[in-house]
């Protein structure tokens, strides 16, 4: 059961004046700066689907097959997030419960210590660590039994971390994991010591049993492939290495990477930070089965709407998919992919009705190929979330154009004007969102592109948003 559905009904009703709106008007010609910027990276501009629409009204100042499926990538987020406002409320946590068990005497615990996920997106090794803390200002310095993990709140399929996009080793294609601990990533920081003729070598988190080089050669010249110049060797789970070297000109920089052996990541990162805090322990680290008493202590997240800043702001597709599995668990019962999107289906029906057509929900994140939404639907949930209660919420969670987020970089017209969401695959660009004209009004835009090229029709997303500024 959801842990509070505050605002929910008001909600509900924004949302179904929303969806009683007559539909868009018929297909318009497209603005001469988006053709142009089309043509430009040679893609037709069937390839493209858009919608404009001033926000709480009905009318369409730009509609461009509007009811044309097409993958959103990252776009997906914004129908996970909001659905997750709705049905949980923007001041919903995780808690994650601790259970000494036995007895403590002198520093000791003659018994087990036991954590049970829930499914936090955000259980990173600063929390992760304040959590052993609190164990020891308990009393427990050395703990005679086991650290016992459960990780029943979610029941999902093996993961392979390089089935998407053959690389593993990317953060973002982590897989997700009831108890899962700071992404199951490591962050290396490169230092340079010209005096020494290298650059040190840092590593965040500690990992028990996993030997990472401290040092490599300095490099002179520009800093440009840098990464590739180190020559990662993450193949063996144990042993890291850098057989490359670093170029001096690059400064500090930070690598984070996906451990190499994802199973064990919470066994080495747990009995790693133990160690550091100057923690014995005699038995090991391995998953099992919490208690059904009261638990020793608690830890609480960060509130909902602070999580989905980090996913819609940095599009983290870890974040998000925990957050999908979360409203199985929550609404169903299950946190399982198939629960997760049953919920969220059903959500887009009650909502949206007929709008829902030619929808297809693989995960929360976006990560797909399959994935399917229309710029039609994705508008009606941007006009119905403006309508609703939770609209400071999801708007404050977009990147701000040309200030934050994925959008950092956009320095245009619509710099700081524009709220929006991008997405990018292989083959798919897109944007979606609020922009304030120069006139006051602001419009739901949505933009997607998927075609091959789409990466090079990217200006054409940009010359919609700096269209609909300019009013």
């Amino acid at each position: 059961m959801p842990k509070s559905t505050p605002m929910r009904a008001v909600a509900l009703t924004a949302s179904l004046i929303m969806a009683a709106l007559p539909a868009v008007a018929g297909p318009a010609p497209l603005p001469p700066e988006v053709e142009a910027a089309l043509a430009r990276g040679q893609v037709p501009k069937d390839a493209l689907v858009a919608l404009v629409q001033e926000v709480g009204q009905p009318a369409s100042r730009l509609a461009w097959q509007p009811h044309q499926p097409v993958n959103p990538a990252s776009l997906q987020k914004l129908l996970t997030t909001s659905a997750a406002l709705d049905l949980l409320g923007p001041a919903w946590t995780w808690n994650t419960p601790v259970w000494i068990q036995g007895e403590v005497a002198d520093g000791v615990l003659k018994g087990s210590l036991v954590i049970k996920g829930s499914g936090d997106p955000k259980f990173v090794i600063e929390r992760l660590w304040l959590l052993l803390r609190r164990v020891q200002q308990l009393g427990v310095r050395e703990i005679q039994g086991d650290i016992v993990l459960d990780r029943s709140a979610f029941t999902v399929p093996p993961h392979n971390p390089a089935a998407f996009d053959n690389e593993p080793y990317k953060p973002s294609n982590a897989g997700p994991d009831a108890l899962m601990l700071n992404y199951k990533s490591v962050t290396y920081t490169f230092t340079p010591q010209p005096l020494r003729g290298v650059a040190t070598v840092g590593t965040d988190v500690p990992l028990a049993g996993v030997r990472v080089d401290t040092t490599v050669p300095l490099l002179k010249g520009p800093c440009d492939d840098w990464r590739g110049d180190l020559r990662a060797d993450f193949t063996d789970a144990t042993r890291v290495r850098f057989t490359g070297g670093y170029a001096a000109s690059c400064g500090e920089r930070q690598w984070p990477a996906a451990y190499g052996d994802p199973k064990s990541y919470n066994e080495r990162v747990i009995a790693g930070l133990w160690r550091d805090l100057g923690g014995r322990l005699t038995g090991r680290v391995r998953d099992g089965v919490a208690p059904t008493v009261a638990p020793t202590f608690e830890v609480a997240s960060p509130s909902l709407a602070d999580t989905i800043r980090d996913i819609n702001k940095f599009s983290n597709n870890v974040m998000a998919q925990q957050l999908f599995l979360t409203l199985g668990a929550t609404q169903r019962g299950t946190g399982s992919p198939e629960q997760a999107r049953d919920v969220v289906r059903q959500w887009l029906v009650d909502r949206f009705g007929d709008n829902v057509a030619g929808t297809v929900v693989e995960n929360g994140s976006g990560l797909s190929r399959d994935s399917r939404v229309t710029a039609q639907l994705l508008a009606r949930v941007l006009q119905a979330m403006w309508a609703g209660p939770a609209m400071p919420e999801l708007m404050s969670s977009l990147p701000v154009s040309g200030i934050d987020g994925t959008m950092r970089r956009t320095r245009n017209a619509s710099t700081g004007r524009a709220h929006l969401k991008t997405g990018s695959l292989r083959d798919v660009t897109g944007i979606a969102g609020y922009v304030l004209a120069a006139s006051g009004k602001r419009y739901v835009v949505v933009g997607v592109i998927n075609h091959p090229n789409a990466a090079a029709a990217r200006p054409a997303l940009e010359a919609l948003v700096q269209w609909t500024a300019a009013d």
